[in-house]
């Protein structure tokens, strides 16, 4: 994990939007991309983000106070892997302008920040550390090929009983994937569906 130097982090973009995926799907949200990550995966459809120092620094004060330029929502935190950053400050500032706290992580590093909610999106490419599990409010599996539900079954049993399942379709695969996913659910309704709908509104 990486500290805050100088009070800054790497933002690659922030924008005001409605989330677009899981359990907060529709509703309005002030995104934070962090740049950063080394998960590296395979079909991850914003590579730009890996390399940080691609990314200009912001300090927390002018990334709380460019979200405040919009009305108090949700304030979403993530990737790139935003747990690679000690998040504590981040969140603290963010949570006193009045924002409710999300992030999205693999989980991947250390976990840092006060959050309201926390989506637990594992990725075979770098074993989550298992200080995640009890975290999470929130398991998102991104379904690429069929092995990847028995990857997620692996998951479902290690989080908190009340944590929310949802398994959505890798957007480049949807076609084949989303009927499979259908199907899976209506045989295993512990689990929902989660779409990126804001590829299909044309959204950020």
């Amino acid at each position: 994990m990486e500290k805050i130097e100088n009070n800054t982090l790497p933002v690659m973009e922030a924008f005001y939007t409605l989330q677009g995926e899981g359990h907060y799907s529709g509703h309005a949200a002030y995104f934070i991309r962090l740049g950063g990550c080394d998960v590296g995966c395979v079909w991850c459809d914003v590579k730009e983000s890996w390399d940080a120092d691609l990314h200009p620094q912001y300090s927390v004060e002018d990334i709380v106070n460019q979200a405040s330029e919009f009305p108090k929502s949700i304030a979403v935190i993530t990737g790139g892997e935003p747990l690679m950053y000690d998040l504590n400050e981040l969140t603290v500032a963010l949570k006193t302008a009045g924002f409710r706290t999300n992030i999205e992580t693999s989980g991947a590093h250390p976990f840092t920040g006060s959050w309201d909610w926390v989506c637990f999106s594992p990725k075979k490419f770098k074993e989550p550390l298992p200080e995640i599990y009890g975290k999470a409010n929130e398991l998102k599996i991104i379904i690429f090929n069929k092995s990847d539900f028995d990857f997620a079954e692996k998951y479902a049993a290690l989080v908190n009983p009340d944590c929310k399942l949802f398994l959505q379709p890798e957007w480049d695969k949807r076609e084949k994937m989303t009927p499979l996913i259908i199907d899976y659910i209506k045989s295993n309704p512990k689990w929902s569906m989660s779409l990126q709908t804001h590829k299909y509104l044309d959204i950020p």
